[in-house]
């Protein structure tokens, strides 16, 4: 069989993988088995894979492949945030981020090549899109990162214990792809994170985020950056489709079907990135504390990473520092993110990766193929 026609394991979650194995007229107990070989003993070659029959074994040699994407550039900062350019089968580039705190260490993850919002404060954006990735992609990040923090001096003691998928491109975009990742990230038998500990931002593709609610328990970040339509509609051109009013229904009912279903407060985080002169006057403060109130939610106040060509400014600390005052002072928590990893442009909003555009994003626009994508 053609490698290109075979089935990828990293593909496949723990459902899937025994269903494709049923098929295969194999029993289900051999899925937990090649989970464990895959994601806690970091084997991909079948062959080592001593407690599966040599019959099950080859017949799976035949059928299946273990590929992944190349390291193609490794990055340290001097913060010790790691950035990785990982290749795609098909020449594109991804990049992929490792931030290191004190009590965590998170990955951000990116779930397509490019993105197709076009927010004008993001390099991602600014590069087009070209394809969503595909589960091995993703998850293909989390279990090359994990090795590469291994295998260097310098980070050999860091941990994932936390995943945002934050990287290029949309993440409710590539739903189809999104939750078995999401599954496998949470899985015991492959990372076991906690259901806390994994993050899903979005812009604000509704039908998804209503989705997504019934279909797997995560945490919800939700890219808000402006308090009042018409200023998001420059910043985050999706809010003309689905306008502040209709998201935020969107995450009322997010809380409130997750509270209703385990009686475990929910909450969401607003990300706020702040730009001189633009988003981050007082009048835009309390308009978003009006937003917001009564709302169980976070805002995240996150500086401005610059990229050539943006034509914005990053916001002063003394404006931060009067925006969260009055966002705190209406009872809104709000938190003020620290930039890392801006010397190797790993900082938010600056993920570029290398891409073939084939978007034509200013020409047609998303409906058609998102419908696909969540069926």
């Amino acid at each position: 069989m053609s490698q290109t026609s075979a089935i990828n394991l990293f593909d496949l979650d723990r459902d899937a993988l025994v269903a494709f194995l049923v098929e295969q007229g194999e029993k289900p107990f051999r899925a937990k088995q090649i989970m464990k070989w895959l994601y806690q003993r970091n084997v991909r070659d079948l062959n080592a894979m001593t407690d599966v029959s040599k019959a099950t074994r080859n017949k799976l040699l035949e059928c299946t492949t273990t590929v992944l994407p190349g390291v193609q550039e490794s990055q340290l900062s001097r913060d010790g945030t790691a950035k990785w350019l990982f290749e795609l089968h098909d020449g594109n580039c991804i990049e992929t981020v490792y931030i290191p705190e004190s009590d965590r260490g998170t990955l951000c993850v990116s779930s397509q090549v490019g993105c197709a919002l076009d927010c004008s404060f993001c390099s991602t954006g600014r590069q087009g899109f070209n394809r969503n990735l595909s589960v091995s992609e993703i998850i293909g990040q989390v279990w090359l990162a994990t090795n590469l923090l291994a295998q260097e001096p310098a980070t050999a003691n860091q941990r994932i214990t936390n995943i945002v998928m934050m990287g290029m491109g949309e993440p409710l975009l590539n739903y189809r792809q999104l939750v078995p990742s999401l599954n496998l990230m949470m899985d015991d038998l492959a990372y076991g994170l906690s259901k806390r500990r994994v993050t899903v931002s979005t812009s604000g593709v509704i039908p998804a985020m209503d989705k997504l609610t019934s279909d797997v328990d995560i945490s919800l970040a939700v890219s808000l950056h402006a308090p009042n339509d018409e200023l998001r509609d420059e910043l985050v051109p999706i809010n003309k489709k689905y306008p502040i009013s209709e998201l935020m229904g969107a995450c009322w009912r997010y809380v409130e079907g997750e509270e209703a279903a385990s009686q475990r407060k929910k909450h969401v985080l607003f990300e706020y990135v702040m730009l001189s002169g633009v988003n981050d006057q007082a009048q835009h403060a309390h308009e978003l504390a009006e937003l917001l109130r009564g709302f169980p939610g976070k805002v995240n106040l996150i500086p401005f990473n610059p990229f050539p060509q943006s034509g914005y400014r990053r916001s002063s600390r003394n404006a931060v520092e009067r925006f969260a005052k009055i966002l705190n002072d209406a009872g809104v928590l709000t938190l003020k993110r620290t930039t890392r990893g801006d010397d190797i442009d790993a900082a938010c909003g600056q993920l570029a990766g290398d891409i073939d555009d084939r978007s034509k994003r200013h020409v047609k626009f998303i409906e058609p193929r998102f419908g696909e994508q969540i069926r």
